[in-house]
C-alpha cells in the first residue's frame, strides 16, 4: 500500500515537471523575449466611441435612462438661449415624468472659456451629483464633460488634464459619474452617463457639427494665451449619444451652415491626417496612447461616409429648414464624422482655427444671439481649408483627389500632382455657393495679425503634429496669408 502511494507521488512529481508551460494550459509561464520595435512610431490604434441611439423623439427616453441608472441627484446643463427651446423642454418633461431629481445649470457659455469651465466645475462640485445631462451643442457637451471630470477628481488642478504643452496632459484614471448629453440642431447633441459602478452616457444632439456626443474631447478658449485648447481623453467620452433629428428643425440658416462646415472639416482632416503607424512617439503604456492617433482604416470608413452625406445634404439643410431628410442626415453625418475624427484626429484647419476664434475682435455672426464677439467654430475652421489642403496634398495626394471628387469635382482628366489645387478650388466653390465670408479679412483680420495667429497655432501640437506634411512658422504664416481672401 505504502509502495503504491510512493509510486503515485513520484508520478505526480514527474507530471508536474513535464507540465505544459504555455499560458493556456499551465499555471507556470516563462515570458518569451520581446521582439524589438522598429523605430519609435506607434504600431496600433484604438477605436473608442459612444453608443449611439437614433430616432425621432428619443429624447423622451432620457428620464427612463436615468431611472434605470438609479440616479438620485442629476445635474442638467444647458445655456440660456437653449433653455427656452423645445429640446430642453422635452428633456425637462422626461425628467418630470420619471420623477428625476435635478438641478439646472444654464450658464454655459457659447464657445467656452477656461473661466466658464471653472464656473461649471464649481457648480458640479457643490452639487455632488451622481449623473449629468447636457442639453445643447458642442459648447454644452464639452462644458459638461469637464464638470464631470473635475468633480470626480476634486483635488486636481485645472491644468492637470489640459492638453500639453499648455497643460500637463495627465491621463484620466478616476471613475466618472454618469453623464447624459442631449444636443440640438446641427452641432450634435449628446447625453452622457457614467458612474462608479459603470459608465453610461448618451448624447442628444441639437445641432449637427461637433460630433461631441461621440468623442472624448472638450474644447475651450484659454484666455490668458488667447488660444483654444482642450482636454482629450477616452475616459470623458459619452457612452451613449442620443440623436433626435426632431431637434434640428428649429436651427437658423447660419448655425446650420457653420455646424455643417465643422462636419466637413472633421471628415477631410481625419481622412488626410498622418497615418497612425507614422505617429510618434510610441506610447510606453496604452493609457498614454492619445485620443487622436492619426488616420486609420476604421476612421477612414466613417470620415468618407460623412463626407458623402455632407456633399449630398448640407446645401439642402441650409437652404430649407423644412427639409427633414437633409437635416436628419446631417445630424447623422456629425456623429459619423465624430467617430472618425474622435479616433484619427484633426490637423491644421482645427489647429489654426483656435487662434482665429481666440483673437476675435468685433465680429458677431448672423443668427447667433450672443453678447460678445464670436467667430463660430465651424466658420473659423473652414476659412483656412482651401489653403490647408493645397498645402497638405503633397502627401497622399490620392486621398485629397478622392475627397475633391466626392465634393463634386470632375477628376477624369486630373493629374495626381494637382490634387491639392483641385480640392482647394472645389472647396472655394462650395463655400461661395453657401455665402461664406470672404476669408479672414471679412471677419476682421489683416496681415498685421498674422504673427499673433501663428503664435496662437504653435501650442496646438496635439492636432498640428497630425498634419501629413510638417509645417514651419513660415509655412503657417503663408497659410494664414492665403486665407485672408478666398474668392
Amino acid at each position: 500500500m505504502a509502495a503504491g502511494r510512493a509510486r503515485v507521488s513520484r508520478l505526480l512529481r514527474q507530471l508536474e515537471r513535464a507540465a505544459c508551460r504555455c499560458p493556456s494550459h499551465g499555471h507556470a509561464y516563462s515570458q518569451a523575449p520581446e521582439q524589438p520595435t522598429l523605430g519609435n512610431t506607434d504600431y496600433a490604434f484604438e477605436m473608442a466611441i459612444s453608443n449611439i441611439r437614433y430616432g425621432e423623439g428619443v429624447t423622451k427616453e432620457i428620464g427612463m435612462d436615468l431611472q434605470n441608472l438609479g440616479a438620485r441627484r442629476v445635474c442638467l446643463m444647458t445655456d440660456k438661449n437653449l433653455s427656452k427651446l423645445p429640446p430642453v423642454n422635452a428633456v425637462l418633461n422626461s425628467l418630470a415624468k420619471y420623477g428625476i431629481n435635478f438641478q439646472m445649470y444654464d450658464n454655459v457659455r457659447v464657445e467656452p472659456t477656461d473661466q466658464s469651465f471653472l464656473d461649471a466645475i464649481q457648480f458640479a462640485k457643490k452639487g455632488e451629483f451622481d449623473a449629468y445631462v447636457a442639453v445643447g451643442g458642442g459648447s454644452v457637451m464639452d462644458t459638461c464633460k469637464a464638470a464631470n471630470l473635475y468633480a470626480a477628481s476634486p483635488s486636481s488642478e485645472f491644468l492637470d488634464y489640459v492638453n500639453a504643452p499648455i497643460g500637463k496632459g495627465k491621463p484620466v484614471t478616476v471613475p466618472l459619474k454618469p453623464l447624459i448629453a442631449a444636443s440640438f440642431g446641427l452641432t450634435s447633441p449628446l447625453v452622457v452617463f457614467s458612474s462608479n459602478f459603470a459608465i453610461y452616457s448618451s448624447g442628444v444632439p441639437t445641432t449637427s457639427g461637433t460630433g461631441s456626443e461621440t468623442t472624448g474631447v472638450a474644447i475651450f478658449d484659454f484666455k490668458e494665451l488667447k488660444v483654444k485648447t482642450g482636454i482629450a481623453s477616452r475616459a470623458i467620452k459619452p457612452t451613449l449619444g442620443i440623436i433626435d433629428p426632431l431637434h434640428t428643425l428649429s436651427m437658423p440658416e447660419r448655425i446650420v451652415a457653420n455646424s455643417g462646415f465643422d462636419v466637413l472639416c472633421h471628415a477631410l482632416e481625419s481622412y488626410t491626417a498622418l497615418p497612425y503607424n507614422e505617429r510618434s512617439p510610441c506610447p510606453s503604456n496604452p493609457i498614454n496612447r492619445p485620443a487622436y492617433q492619426g488616420s486609420n482604416p476604421v476612421s477612414d470608413v466613417w470620415a468618407l461616409h460623412a463626407l458623402r452625406i455632407v456633399a449630398k445634404y448640407l446645401k439642402r439643410a441650409i437652404r430649407n429648414p423644412e427639409d427633414r431628410e437633409a437635416r436628419a442626415n446631417m445630424h447623422l453625418a456629425s456623429a459619423f464624422a465624430g467617430i472618425g475624427f474622435g479616433n484619427a484626429g484633426v490637423h491644421l484647419c482645427h489647429g489654426m482655427s483656435y487662434p482665429i476664434s481666440g483673437l476675435v475682435k468685433s465680429y458677431k455672426p448672423k443668427d447667433y444671439n450672443v453678447d460678445h464677439s464670436l467667430v463660430p467654430h465651424g466658420l473659423s475652421v473652414v476659412l483656412t481649408s482651401p489653403a490647408v489642403f493645397a498645402f497638405t496634398a503633397q502627401i497622399h495626394p490620392e486621398r485629397h483627389l478622392e475627397a475633391a471628387e466626392i465634393l463634386g469635382a470632375d477628376i477624369r482628366t486630373a493629374r495626381i500632382k494637382d490634387a491639392g489645387l483641385i480640392l482647394a478650388d472645389t472647396l472655394r466653390k462650395f463655400l461661395f455657393d453657401l455665402n461664406v465670408d470672404d476669408g479672414l479679412a471679412a471677419i476682421g483680420y489683416s496681415k498685421a495679425d498674422i504673427p499673433a495667429l501663428v503664435k496662437g497655432t504653435l501650442p496646438q501640437e496635439r492636432v498640428t503634429k497630425l498634419s501629413p506634411r510638417p509645417q514651419t512658422e513660415e509655412d503657417l504664416s503663408a497659410l494664414f496669408e492665403a486665407s485672408m481672401k478666398l474668392y
